[in-house]
């Protein structure tokens, strides 16, 4: 039986079959795209406590290792229990995952928003001192060229009555006038909108840490049972490279994102310290911006620094200056000292398909999919790799990219790789 000869038309049968029902799927999946987002969309919304859930386990869980192992091997040690110690070891880890998310949660509640919130409130208000220190400002610059200099102003001004036209007659009324019907049922469902997102983002993450809680405490079995599906379904070879790879997928997102919070936490306090030596304007305001947008490869430093250095440069444009010139100097430390410290070459993606992935992942998926397109690159390019490998294996040819440099084409009957004649 395993030599039928029409064993090889069965095979070619299903394999024709599957390319076909590929293909169908992927035209439907194309012209009923908007129905199929809007059904994904669905399905995150509905699955967003779980989703908040995963991620928070996946940051926690470095957090709830180091501490349940302490515990676990010292608790071990004096109770000579194995069960109990276990036990004890998850409560442990669990409480210290909970206590550090709360510290975090907390530092960001009662330090962080409050003096956000003023910076904030205080650039509004001083919003119409920023537009005369700038008019001010572009007088001198070009009081040598008067005709530049009108040009300037009047663009500059236009500019300005623009914002204040639209504030006095849009955003005012809007807040101030609740004796018109239309404007209070405007107010009313905006707030309405804004409490039922609140709640639903509050409703998420309680729910999220609760899926969180469960999460690190099954973690391990729910793996085992991922590798039994996996070694039952396919070839023991297959089942062993697909681990494999999973074991390689876990180590490059965990590698970079856990890795690329924490450099980018160095570089918020590093901002923040220095600007206060600095004597900037808005310090901790252009640190978090700095910090949160270094999160994102690339592009993060050019994100955070544009908003920033426009803050300094309503206050002061001599200060602007400075402040640009300093975080040119910051970036060159994190992209060449302090990153490379932290991330070694945690993905191995070369800067053109990272500036790429970001594009890509960045118009798909937003803010979310720029933070993940380095790590999915690499794994996407590391599945490639694997099969190009495989597939020259076969037919006996090199894995060595440098014997392709400047290939015309390969000898059938020799295998000789014969270059192009310069």
């Amino acid at each position: 039986m395993k030599n039928h000869p029409f064993n090889k038309y069965i095979y070619m049968g299903l394999t024709a079959i599957s390319v076909i029902t590929a293909a169908i799927l992927i035209v439907f999946l194309f012209l009923e795209r908007e129905a199929v987002g809007a059904a994904f969309d669905k399905v995150v919304s509905i699955l967003a406590p779980i989703i908040y859930g995963a991620v928070l386990a996946f940051l926690m869980a470095p957090v709830y290792n180091v501490c349940r192992k302490w515990t676990d091997a010292n608790v071990k040690r004096l109770l000579r229990s194995e069960k109990t110690a276990g036990w004890i070891g998850k409560t442990a880890g669990t409480a210290a995952s909970l206590l550090f998310l709360s510290a975090v949660v907390m530092s960001l509640c009662s330090m962080i928003i409050p003096q956000l919130y003023s910076s904030i409130m205080g650039i509004l208000y001083a919003m119409p001192t920023y537009f005369q220190n700038i008019n001010v400002w572009l007088t001198k610059l070009f009081a040598d060229n008067p005709s530049l200099e009108a040009t300037v102003l009047s663009l500059y001004q236009q500019v300005a009555d623009s914002f204040q036209t639209w504030a006095v007659s849009e955003l005012v009324p809007n807040l101030q006038n609740l004796e018109g019907l239309q404007s209070l049922e405007k107010i009313i469902g905006g707030v309405s909108n804004s409490v039922m997102n609140i709640v639903n983002l509050v409703y998420n993450l309680l729910i999220g840490i609760i899926v969180m809680i469960y999460l690190l405490n099954i973690k391990d079995v729910l793996f085992a049972q991922a590798k039994r599906i996996i070694y039952a379904l396919l070839p023991l070879k297959t089942a062993n490279a697909t681990v494999a790879e999973f074991r390689f997928i876990h180590r490059v997102f965990s590698g970079f994102l856990i890795g690329k919070v924490i450099d980018s936490l160095i570089i918020g306090l590093l901002c923040f310290f220095c600007l206060n030596l600095m004597k900037m304007p808005f310090t901790l305001l252009i640190s978090v911006i700095v910090g949160v947008t270094n999160v994102i490869p690339f592009f993060g430093p050019f994100i955070g620094a544009i908003p920033s250095a426009v803050l300094v440069f309503l206050i002061s444009p001599k200060q602007c200056l400075y402040f640009v010139l300093f975080i040119l100097l910051l970036q060159q430390f994190d992209g060449n000292i302090l990153g490379p410290k932290i991330l070694g070459n945690s993905t191995g993606v070369s800067s053109f398909w990272v500036l790429a992935s970001i594009l890509l992942f960045g118009g798909l998926y937003g803010f979310i999919g720029m933070i993940i397109a380095v790590p999915a690159t690499a794994v996407i390019f590391d599945l490639v790799a694997k099969i190009q490998n495989h597939c020259l294996r076969k037919k006996e040819l090199s894995q060595d990219v440098d014997d392709y440099m400047g290939l015309e084409r390969i000898d059938e009957d020799s295998g000789t790789y014969i270059s192009r004649k310069e």
